[in-house]
């Protein structure tokens, strides 16, 4: 008989937070992880599954989901009524004084709507990384499930 125990295991950027305005998503987490994590609040999952599942695959990453998120589909729609912002982490070249070139990373968080209308190309130049995705409480409440 093996006896089965509790393991933490720790994964990058697959994690769940809540504070009282909003609740903090790792973008690595994909949809049916998501909603497997027992963290994850009930009313979240239930709108994974009635609305977003509807259109998106089980494997689809969020990191993915957004990176190519594109304006007018069900959704952008969908994301823009939960009023989710995302946390994102972009790379710039500087030169310094000497003529020497170094990278510099930054994090910002955008709205959807700046994240949407960034072309792709513009995404893959400023070397964009999704880490976290920001779903507000307040736009949870509007949802009927």
């Amino acid at each position: 008989m093996k006896i089965k125990e509790n393991v933490t295991q720790y994964e990058d950027f697959k994690y769940v937070l809540q504070d009282s305005g909003s609740i903090y998503l790792g973008a690595k987490f994909t949809y049916e992880e998501l909603l497997g994590n027992e963290m994850v609040p009930f009313k979240l999952k239930a709108i994974l599954t009635h609305y977003i599942m509807k259109e998106a695959s089980a494997d689809t990453t969020l990191e993915s989901q957004f990176y190519y998120l594109e304006e007018n589909t069900f959704l952008f729609e969908t994301f823009k009524q939960l009023k989710i912002r995302v946390k994102v982490q972009c790379q710039t070249e500087k030169k310094s004084l000497f003529g020497k070139t170094r990278m510099e990373y930054k994090e910002k968080v955008l709205t959807l709507q700046e994240l949407a209308e960034m072309n792709l190309a513009r995404k893959k130049a400023s070397g964009l990384l999704i880490r976290e995705i920001i779903v507000s409480k307040l736009g949870m409440m509007t949802f009927s499930v």
